[in-house]
């Protein structure tokens, strides 16, 4: 199936967009975290080395950060990962749907995979906080009696940015690749202000400056890649986005601004480090001519504020692709714009990440204590993400398994040098995201259980659909006018909820569809594919639809489609009926243990309604409450 990238389902009379407007909304939807590391990384970095670094040390850091990039960015992502793709999908979901449920079911590959996408919510928390803390600190330099009110001006920047989530993106959005264009030329000018005033920086890449750093520097040599790491950690968003814009947009834009204006821009800085400026300031604002200073700020903070926005949009993303894949709540999810499928809002995730977001950005005070928290997660799912990196140029590139074990090795050795690095900066603050992917993780993987017992539960009561029907007219059920869409589970016995509604009901309606939902672990479902139809008896027909866990089910629209392909129930009296189970302890037999029944129960009570998940009408649909035993 074709590449989903923005514009790709532009309307008669409308062209899709050609590569250079996509660049330009890969340079506003995908780099927004990476772009504004400089922010705050040499800073740390600089802090990590023990402050105020000689000439060769500041040459070796700026020569770390150059490679990271070039390794980390370059080679990995933009040359490897990116080119396995899940019908165009990237990220670690689309990655482990592809290799541990496309190919073949293997649980220990979806293990991992959720585990890592856990661990992209605990970084979706930490990015707001910091990116805005970092750009607001400017104001310090500007005007320092402020200093008191910072902390405050971000958390007002943090609350307003999760408090206009419900309202969509689709018209703000469009100045996402234009602003941060704008950033980029901007830290790319300052960073060249730097380099020409300090021509010396450009032996910084020679990576012996950087080897030396790791093998003279001892165990702060080490810690100090703790601080590197910041400025790959928007790495990852590169191949969670492939499939917004497409892989070749991104590397347009990457090798074209990116990555030219963040490598000038820390060369810059490290000029002013050359020079003698004092390592305890913010070296990111010292690049800036003083009557710039203030919008230098406030582009700083539009810059870090669409960052924010991209991590919000694609937990968002993530969740969607969790629920239809079975490991996530059928929470509510909003489709905020008809321009992009992209466009939406599930409100529980943006109200818990507001919570901890503005938790952590009180807690820590300030970007530099923050720091210490960021880094963990997003290595270990670059290190997860190599793992199945590894098993990819096995299976689906067919490499020998030295040559597999020699990149992937590579690769492998400098995930695990990161890890352990930010591990040492557990006990300051690291623990926080690591605590968050568990307790994610943890929800996801009760929730995919308890979904599988309650199933398995409802599947020993179903009755063979030829027993069903000679019941119906063996005990003479009264048939109503109206057509009846009852939503199940089972394709081929009569679905449980039918079994109730005529057991206690007494009646039926004169035409009967049975409609079953199947997400298949590819992004999109062609067209063609879409819906399988049965006429089970006159006036009775079993429709299976299929959809890709990038899609949002609409049955309404799937009826107007079965009519088109021959289906003959009529669809202007229609009533859909619903499950709704109450989860309750097995008393007898094989149960769950009790404490996660417990927890699976409350996700029930307080997940969306099926109704929401199928964008059923909310007038027409009759909800019908089951007590099962797990």
């Amino acid at each position: 199936m074709p590449n989903r990238t923005i514009g790709a389902d532009a309307g008669p009379g409308h062209a899709a967009p050609g590569l250079p407007a996509l660049a330009l909304t890969a340079i506003g939807v995908v780099f927004g975290d990476i772009g504004t590391s400089p922010l705050y990384t040499l800073k740390t970095v600089v802090e990590l080395a023990g402050g105020s670094p000689a000439p060769e040390m500041a040459l070796g850091l700026l020569s770390l950060l150059i490679w990271t990039l070039i390794i980390v960015t370059c080679i990995k992502y933009i040359t490897f990962v990116m080119q396995v793709d899940n019908d165009g999908e990237g990220g670690i979901l689309a990655l482990m749907s592809l290799l541990g449920v496309k190919r073949a079911k293997r649980p220990l590959i979806v293990a991992v995979g959720l585990f890592g996408a856990a661990l992209i919510y605990g970084d979706g928390a930490i990015t707001p906080a910091i990116s805005v803390l970092s750009a607001v600190e400017g104001l310090e330099i500007a005007a320092p009696s402020i200093t008191p009110f910072v902390l405050p001006t971000a958390v007002a920047v943090l609350l307003a940015l999760f408090a206009l989530q419900p309202l969509g993106t689709a018209r703000i959005g469009r100045l996402f690749g234009p602003v941060m264009t704008l950033w980029f030329v901007v830290i790319g000018l300052l960073g060249a202000w730097g380099v020409i005033q300090h021509p010396a920086v450009f032996a910084a890449l020679d990576p012996r400056h950087a080897i030396r750093v790791l093998t003279n520097g001892g165990a702060s040599g080490f810690l100090v890649l703790g601080g590197v790491f910041l400025c790959v950690t928007g790495a990852e968003a590169l191949y969670a986005d492939m499939g917004h814009v497409g892989a070749k947009p991104i590397r347009v834009a990457w090798f074209g601004l990116v990555m030219p204006t963040l490598v000038l821009n820390y060369a810059g800085q490290t000029g002013l480090l050359l020079d003698g400026s004092p390592a305890g300031e913010n070296i990111f604002y010292s690049l800036c001519p003083a009557p710039l200073l203030l919008p230098l700020i406030i582009l700083a903070t539009l810059a870090t504020v669409i960052a924010s926005q991209s991590i919000i949009s694609g937990a968002f993303s993530m969740t969607r692709q969790a629920i239809q894949l079975g490991w996530c709540p059928p929470l509510r999810v909003t489709q905020t714009s008809q321009e992009g499928y992209g466009q939406i809002y599930v409100g529980v995730v943006n109200w818990l990440l507001m919570i901890v977001t503005v938790g952590l950005a009180l807690g820590f005070g300030k970007s530099d204590n923050l720091a210490a928290a960021y880094g963990i997660a997003v290595s270990l799912t670059m290190l997860l993400t190599t793992v199945l990196l590894f098993i990819a140029m096995r299976e689906i590139w067919h490499w020998s398994m030295p040559l597999a074990a020699a990149f992937g090795g590579c690769f492998a050795v400098i995930d695990i040098a990161f890890v352990l690095s930010n591990g040492m900066k557990i006990a300051e603050g690291g623990w926080v995201p690591l605590l968050l992917a568990v307790i994610v993780w943890g929800l996801m993987a009760i929730w995919h259980r308890g979904t599988g017992a309650v199933v398995a539960t409802l599947q020993n009561r179903t009755v063979p659909m030829a027993q069903f029907l000679a019941d119906i007219v063996a005990k003479g059920i009264q048939r109503v006018p109206g057509t009846a869409v009852f939503m199940t589970r089972t394709m081929r016995e009569a679905p449980p909820l039918m079994l109730w509604h005529v057991k206690n009901n007494r009646a039926l309606h004169s035409h009967l569809i049975a409609v079953t939902c199947l997400t298949e672990s590819i992004p999109y479902v062609d067209a063609p594919r879409r819906v399988e139809l049965e006429r089970v008896a006159p006036d009775f027909w079993r429709m299976i639809a299929r959809y890709g866990f990038m899609e949002q089910p609409d049955i309404p629209r799937l009826l107007i489609e079965g009519k088109r392909r021959g289906c003959t129930l009529p669809l202007d009296d229609i009533t859909y009926y619903v499950g709704h189970e109450t989860v309750v302890h097995r008393r007898v037999g094989p149960a769950m243990p009790r404490w996660q029944e417990a927890i699976y129960a409350f996700m029930v009570r307080n997940a969306g309604t099926v109704a929401g998940l199928f964008s059923l009408p909310r007038d027409g649909v009759v909800e019908i409450g089951r007590i099962v035993e797990i």
